[in-house]
């Protein structure tokens, strides 16, 4: 560019102006040697870190504010080999950029933004001077976690933690340090109730991710019955906090789906074929350590100590189902089709199956509620284990509650129950007969190959 090689040609000139040019990250790009020169020095790295970590002061014009922030950011992650080496290997300028994590700091979701792009730049470009620094200053780690309710900042745990596959492919000493650190420990416990519902996301979002790495140390680590207690007692730790449970639910179904170490052609035949029997093996430990917290958690799909009332286009929900009663119904499912006989037996145990086809007629609008319940039916037909099918069909009582659905498919008017039809309105028909139908068709499908099944429909259970 003719105007930033006129700016490089004058006596004295500033990093401003340099900015203030349309061209410079075009320059960058093309390897302008004059203009990497300039740039690679540090004091003007220093200057570049200074835009992207620090507020601009209250009477600073546009471009200070928005415009050279973008730019510096955009310089510092080009990656430019002799800019990424000056600023990687400058102990000072390395903590200068990360004292943006520094508590006493303002994080605006902006500045977060351009921190994260310019430290996981380094991660993939320098990514061994990068962890030497980030292994010689682990208060990062507690800062990093400090601020997860930032998505940016989240984005770069996600790739500290290895989620990424092409973070460390030749770091596997990396990965094992990161398990020897309190690192996990610090993320799980993100998911207390003490901490605002984006930093319990933010914290299931990154436990996750390890998880679905399962070859990796910190999944390992993860996975034992140490932390999946910890996890657990998060979730029951405040039974007024929705958003604790909900997270801290949704990491222990990422332990216990199978799809997450399944290859791409396993999930599809498992697909294609409606199978729902587990085809990983879930680790006995861990699986003891969440059947364990069992009644505790059937103990929430109690609705009837529940005073809330929402008003709904066809009535009220008495209470209301909630997506927190929700994601125990999934757990309860993942664990019963990941589980086998073990959670079988615990699901038989606790009546959680008997609980959870009472509150499918409680809910006849709750589609989500009624999708999770015929995955969980389906999964008991499909099993090998014949209590479980006898527990389904007796102490359930499946077919006749089917058959009174069938023989009244509206709602109820009596006031006392969860789902009330409004005043002066004629009662809705039940939205669940869709799925009690598709259910119907299986069991009948079932029975023209299965005496076992066959002999249920035919007489009940007696």
């Amino acid at each position: 560019s003719l105007q930033v090689e006129f700016i490089l040609d004058k006596e004295s000139f500033t990093l401003e102006e340099l900015l203030d040019e349309e061209e410079i990250i075009q320059e960058c790009k093309a390897l302008n040697t004059r203009l990497i020169n300039f740039l690679r020095d540090r004091a003007q790295l220093e200057q570049l870190l200074q835009y992207i970590i620090e507020d601009a002061p209250e009477d600073a014009d546009s471009k200070r504010v928005f415009k050279f922030p973008f730019i510096a950011c955009e310089i510092l992650t080009c990656e430019v080999d002799v800019i990424l080496k000056s600023l990687v290997e400058d102990e000072d300028l390395m903590n200068k950029l990360f004292s943006f994590l520094e508590p006493d700091r303002v994080h605006n979701s902006t500045l977060a933004g351009y921190f994260s792009k310019v430290v996981v730049c380094l991660m993939l470009r320098k990514t061994t001077s990068l962890m030497n620094y980030v292994q010689t200053h682990e208060a990062i780690f507690h800062n990093l976690v400090d601020l997860i309710g930032i998505t940016s900042i989240m984005e770069i745990l996600l790739r500290l933690v290895g989620a990424d596959d092409h973070t460390y492919p030749n770091h596997m000493d990396i990965m094992q340090w990161l398990a020897d650190t309190k690192l996990l420990e610090i993320i799980v416990d993100k998911l207390s109730p003490a901490h605002s519902a984006e930093v319990n996301a933010n914290a299931a979002e990154v436990l996750m991710a390890i998880i679905r790495n399962t070859s990796s140390t910190l999944a390992t680590k993860l996975s034992s019955q140490s932390f999946v207690a910890r996890i657990f007692w998060h979730a029951l730790e405040n039974s007024s906090s929705k958003s604790a449970l909900v997270h801290s639910l949704s990491v222990c179904i990422a332990f216990l789906d199978p799809k997450r170490s399944a290859s791409p052609a396993s999930v599809h035949y498992v697909r294609n074929q409606h199978l729902y029997e587990s085809f990983s093996h879930v680790d006995p430990e861990t699986l003891h350590a969440m059947l364990t917290h069992l009644d505790d958690l059937l103990k929430l799909l109690n609705v009837s100590s529940d005073a809330n009332i929402l008003p709904t286009t066809y009535g009220e929900l008495r209470p209301p189902f909630g997506k927190h009663r929700l994601k125990v119904v999934e757990f309860i499912v993942v664990l019963l089709e990941a589980g086998g006989e073990v959670a079988e037996k615990e699901l038989i145990r606790s009546g959680a199956i008997h609980i959870i086809l009472d509150l499918f007629f409680k809910y006849p609008f709750n589609n989500s509620l009624h999708h999770l319940v015929e995955k969980l039916v389906m999964s008991c037909l499909g099993s090998k284990n014949i209590a479980i099918v006898d527990h389904l069909f007796c102490d359930c009582g499946i077919i006749s509650k089917f058959l009174q659905a069938d023989r009244n498919p509206f709602l109820s008017l009596d006031l006392n129950v969860e789902s009330v039809p409004a005043i002066g309105r004629q009662p809705f028909r039940a939205g669940n007969i869709g799925h009690i139908t598709r259910i119907s068709n299986k069991l009948v499908q079932l029975a023209s190959s299965n005496d076992h099944i066959r002999s249920y429909l035919q007489v009940g259970c007696s």
